[in-house]
């Protein structure tokens, strides 16, 4: 079973908390939105701690490597059956400064012709009930996690 590992940054401004999402990268997500965006995340590597992967996978996708506290969050299980354990972490990024790797695939399919597209290709802060319908259904949890951890 894979185990993704990820952060959700998060920032306190005077109107609310607000929380970094990735929009995937790609032919298949270009015209989805709600309930399509991530945490920035990626697989674990073998004998990789967790929280480590967490941290390498988001300065990957998002060009920006934020320093602890981390709070953990715990795992989920997506509908699909990978396990994501993610932590929080506050800070600041701006959107515009996104710098992502790269992959590659066969597009269009059957083509033969292989296309590069961003692993995530666009991020924005949301408040938590904009942040909620537009997240995987399967991360919604750590969102909520976050939101208790700050109030206790």
């Amino acid at each position: 079973m894979t185990l993704s590992a990820g952060l959700l940054l998060f920032r306190r401004t005077p109107a609310a908390l607000e929380v970094l999402l990735a929009h995937p990268g790609g032919p298949y997500w270009a015209r989805k939105d709600q309930g399509a965006w991530t945490l920035p995340k990626g697989e674990v590597q073998p004998g990789e701690e967790p929280l480590a992967a967490a941290c390498r996978e988001f300065a990957e996708e998002t060009g920006h490597a934020p320093a602890g506290p981390f709070i953990a969050l715990g795992e989920v299980r997506q509908a699909g059956g990978k396990r994501v354990q993610a932590w929080a972490v506050e800070g600041s990024f701006d959107p515009a400064q996104l710098r992502c790797n790269q992959f590659e695939m066969e597009w269009p399919p059957r083509s033969g012709r292989r296309q590069s597209f961003p692993e995530i290709d666009r991020v924005g802060w949301f408040g938590p009930a904009e942040a909620a319908s537009r997240l995987l259904a399967g991360q919604r949890p750590f969102l909520e996690r976050l939101q208790l951890a700050l109030a206790g």
